[in-house]
């Protein structure tokens, strides 16, 4: 599963898209300096979430939407098609409409 699809997943687990997310864990005082333990009990006391789908939100609050190149343009199933996520919902990822 790509970072992005990660993403995807968590909007649909719960409603929000990343960036309202990261709004929601900005306002609770999650940043940089946050660990990710208190980010993943807010997200699964809050969303139901696992640590999976915790962690890929714990980056983006922590460190932003940009990801290792690593994978961008692999061909493996954690391929991303960019070193940038989407944070926007799936439904508007320019990456994805066609």
């Amino acid at each position: 599963m790509s970072f992005q699809a990660y993403l995807d997943a968590v909007e649909d687990k719960t409603g929000h898209t990343p960036r309202e997310l990261l709004a929601l864990a900005q306002e609770r005082g999650f940043d940089a300096s946050t660990k990710a333990g208190p980010i993943l009990t807010w997200l699964k006391d809050e969303y139901g979430l696992g640590r999976g789908h915790g962690m890929a939100m714990v980056h983006v609050i922590t460190k932003g939407p940009q990801i290792s190149a690593k994978h961008v343009g692999s061909s493996g199933t954690h391929r991303d098609a960019s070193d940038t996520l989407w944070l926007d919902g799936k439904a508007t990822n320019p990456a994805t409409s066609g």
